[in-house]
């Protein structure tokens, strides 16, 4: 079984990545310029990294000297949002803000890591003063969590959810306090950014309770205060998981819903130097092999939309060849579309055009009687035919992709007796090498056969109505399409 996953860029710490981080020369004048004295280190790098959408990664390295000082420069300033420091050991030691002012000193202890002296950043004066407080109020959240995931009885149950409704409370005014209070600092943007609406009270519209109201109003101010080109927001732990769970909650999982909302955010993020890309290779990885059945559909957006049109400047040439060619191979089995012309081979030598059986659905099958796991499921799909699907008029055209395993093939045929209703085909070597030398796309390609067995269901028209499920799920649908073929 192929698959096609991409990596999106997040980095791990690597001696790799370490390696990659340049050296300044002294003589240069420096952008960023973070003086750090963190004992007990000595004679050791220490390193300065950052959240990068659900990851992390290193952007920095700073030598400290047998005095435990050492110092992060370069001439080119850090993209701003949350950052850390890594021990030599490559363990996170506390976090830090990175603003516009990047000229500050930081003097710690591995032992006091709640005492870090951070002087010369306001930024890193009002995060402090943030992270003590939140940190004493995540606390008494999680021990009342904890209590609550003890408790047996009722009565205390419903007074400790009571009591965390209201720390929740305490913290989120809390943060709305900072934003307020700091509202031109680093910190109210990334709070805003983290914010989600609050579920408002269902109104009474004409005597009736409005219940969609509180989905369409969390829908509508998702985003409020958040600016998708910031690339700040993609050096925070909380700006991807934001996203994550609005397209799964409010988003529909259908391509036509996906679509639209995609494409607002990417075209708003366009500006971005760093989150336009993540974000452009995000989507393609979450479409280019889709949860879903049709949410290809997207992913094939995007390659029209975006690739097509020249956004891989920032791709390597295997990840553009991926992208490229696995479009290539969806653009001809959309769903409703008509399915690919097949005229193939069957075992006595004549030819099977697809688009003259004639049946209320046909499944196509592509399998390799070699494969072991064909050799489980082709079995299953006949015994379905003979049960149900026969007296239905549906008919099975059953294609060989292995033109090596032909004796393997029809000795499958004979001993599983799938001969006598099944249209069992394939290509013949010859016509797959003129294939190739004309430059003509194959079956593989036009039906996407890329993993086997790989099933598509066409209904009377020879247009695809579903593929890639299970043979349960394509048993289900044959149902549904047959009561609605009876009520038409």
């Amino acid at each position: 079984m192929k698959h096609f996953i991409l990596a999106i860029y997040l980095l791990i710490f690597s001696d790799a990545i370490i390696a990659q981080i340049k050296k300044v020369p002294a003589t240069q004048a420096f952008s960023k310029q973070i003086s750090i004295k963190y004992t007990p280190f000595k004679n050791t790098w220490i390193y300065l990294g950052s959240y990068y959408g659900r990851g992390k990664t290193l952007n920095d390295s700073a030598w400290l000297n047998d005095k435990s000082e050492g110092v992060f420069k370069g001439k080119e300033k850090l993209t701003g949002g949350i950052y850390f420091i890594v021990s030599p050991q490559y363990t996170i030691q506390f976090e830090l803000l990175i603003g516009n002012n990047q000229h500050f000193s930081i003097v710690g202890d591995s032992s006091q890591k709640s005492n870090v002296l951070i002087t010369g950043s306001s930024d890193n004066t009002i995060f402090k003063e943030y992270t003590k407080i939140t940190g004493e109020k995540g606390k008494a959240i999680e021990l009342l969590n904890q209590k609550l995931a003890n408790t047996k009885s009722p009565i205390d149950s419903s007074t400790i959810k009571q009591l965390l409704i209201q720390k929740n409370k305490e913290l989120q005014v809390y943060r709305e306090s900072i934003i307020k209070k700091y509202s031109n600092s680093l910190l109210a943007d990334l709070l805003n950014t983290m914010k989600r609406p609050d579920m408002p009270a269902i109104p009474i519209i004409k005597g009736k309770p409005d219940s969609t109201y509180p989905y369409r109003f969390i829908k509508q101010h998702y985003w409020d205060d958040v600016a998708f080109n910031d690339d700040r927001i993609l050096h925070t732990p909380f700006f991807e998981p934001k996203l994550d769970d609005y397209f799964k909650y409010y988003v529909a999982p259908d391509a036509d819903s996906i679509i639209p909302e995609m494409n607002y955010i990417l075209l708003s993020a366009r500006t971005g130097k760093e989150i336009y890309p993540y974000l452009l290779m995000k989507f393609t990885n979450k479409y280019i092999n889709p949860e879903y059945m049709g949410q290809d559909k997207v992913f094939l957006y995007l390659f029209e939309n975006f690739y097509a049109k020249g956004d891989t400047s920032f791709l390597n040439a295997q990840s553009r060849k991926i992208i490229f060619d696995r479009a290539y191979s969806l653009m001809a089995n959309q769903l409703g579309n008509p399915a690919p012309t097949l005229n193939l081979t069957d075992t006595s030598g004549k030819k099977q055009l697809l688009q003259a059986v004639q049946s209320n659905f046909i499944v196509v099958a592509f399998w390799d009687p070699t494969c072991g796991h064909c050799k489980e499921e082709i079995p299953r799909l006949d015994s379905l035919y003979k049960a149900k699907w026969k007296n239905l008029h549906v008919k099975i055209y059953s294609v060989n992709v292995n033109d090596n395993a032909m004796e393997e093939f029809k000795h499958f045929i004979k001993e599983k007796n799938l001969s006598s209703d099944w249209i069992n085909v394939y290509q013949p070597k010859a016509e797959k090498e003129a294939d190739i030398a004309a430059g003509k796309a194959n079956f593989r390609q036009l039906y996407d056969v890329f993993k086997t067995p790989t099933y598509y269901l066409l209904d009377a028209q020879k247009n695809i109505i579903a593929k890639q499920l299970t043979l349960e799920q394509f048993d289900e649908l044959i149902a549904v399409k047959i009561q609605m073929l009876k009520k038409n």
